[in-house]
């Protein structure tokens, strides 16, 4: 049973499986001077679970940042996996290749597209990808990469939302500002459709993980 520090109970902290290596700790230094919020590392694991559990080829991400959502992926994925990561800032993407390089991941298994997502989506191809994540983009825009998500992903592929708790707001049923109200309603939409098997994760502000059924 977890105890309030965090640790597993069992005397091995974070230090078996969410230990981040050097490169993924400059990673995340480059995240903070460039004001960008970087997945934690338990949130980082349970992603490179996700993928490996799928043995996954094809993963599209949204929101490249500085790669250390992309390098706990691939270390997730097939060793021939592509990840391709969209992210409209240049800047960020520039820190997520030197972040590569370090790691010594091919540029043939990271295609990193400089745009916006809900313009470089609809070009991807359908029923292709094992994974869509959804790590760093504006929540407004949520319900649309959900639309897309659908498309891409293949039978039993999986689709991951972050920050889908928003700090507890989601589930204050007080609260009814509008992209509270628009998370709500998608929540809702993922639950009851027909051909997704969800789950909220308790990392970070909640990872929405929902797979796509045959």
């Amino acid at each position: 049973m977890p105890d309030r520090s965090g640790n597993s109970g069992l005397g091995l902290g974070r230090l078996d499986v969410a230990a981040e290596d050097s490169i993924l700790t400059a990673a995340r230094a480059r995240a903070e001077e460039l004001g960008c919020l970087a997945i934690s590392p338990d949130c980082g694991a349970a992603l490179r679970l996700l993928a490996a559990a799928m043995r996954a080829r094809a993963v599209v991400e949204v929101g490249t940042g500085t790669g250390v959502s992309g390098l706990w992926v691939l270390r997730g994925m097939r060793p021939d996996g592509i990840l391709t990561s969209i992210d409209a800032e240049a800047e960020l993407q520039s820190a997520a290749r030197l972040a590569f390089r370090e790691a010594g991941v091919p540029a043939s298994r990271a295609r990193l597209i400089n745009g916006r997502a809900l313009d470089v989506l609809p070009r991807l191809a359908d029923g292709y990808y094992d994974m869509v994540l959804i790590s760093d983009a504006p929540v407004a825009e949520y319900p649309e990469y959900l639309v897309e998500s659908l498309r891409l992903l293949r039978p039993g592929g999986a689709v991951a939302f972050g920050g889908v708790l928003l700090g507890g707001r989601v589930a204050d049923s007080s609260v009814r500002d509008p992209i509270t109200v628009l998370l709500r309603d998608l929540l809702r939409t993922i639950r009851d459709h027909p051909r997704l098997t969800p789950a909220i994760l308790p990392v970070d502000d909640g990872l929405l993980v929902a797979v796509l059924n045959s």
